[in-house]
């Protein structure tokens, strides 16, 4: 991940309300986990005290994972968003001149970035090609899948 994570407000307020959540409730229900699998028997041979650890391993990543997003957010505020080239937070509508199609693309962070509903992350090599283009300009895309060329079309926010 890069140094800092831009965000909005709501995304930042969700990612804290989610850390608190696994940070109480999640953890509780590991302990309980561990403690019931414990109450039967050898440990060695326990294969719902190992599953229950291996949860409790994951739990704790993804807590650790949250808590360095939210150390190195930077909450963007839309109404401060340059429209006049690709940024973070603004979409952009392209057309991709391999294939004619046009479509609209939101520049968010790698944390809130979403394919299905059109939230591409700005280190992807789409988000990358378009950061900083402006309007009626041509940006030249090279992904895993092939070089590609899109053209601006417009820029809101």
């Amino acid at each position: 991940m890069s140094d800092l994570n831009y965000l909005t407000k709501e995304t930042l307020a969700q990612m804290r309300e989610e850390l608190n959540k696994l940070k109480s409730v999640g953890r509780a229900e590991i302990a309980r986990q561990i403690a019931e699998a414990r109450e039967k028997g050898d440990l060695k041979e326990n294969a719902e005290y190992d599953a229950a650890k291996e949860a409790q391993g994951h739990h704790e990543a993804k807590i650790a994972q949250l808590e360095a997003v939210i150390v190195s957010a930077r909450v963007i505020d839309a109404k401060n968003i340059d429209i006049s080239k690709v940024s973070i937070l603004s979409k952009v509508t392209v057309t991709n001149l391999n294939n004619k199609k046009t479509v609209i693309y939101q520049i968010v962070s790698e944390t809130e970035a979403d394919l299905k509903m059109g939230k591409i992350s700005v280190t992807s090599p789409i988000g990358k090609g378009l950061l900083g283009k402006h309007i009626g300009e041509i940006a030249e895309v090279t992904a895993p899948s092939g070089t590609f060329k899109f053209k601006i079309e417009d820029i809101t926010i």
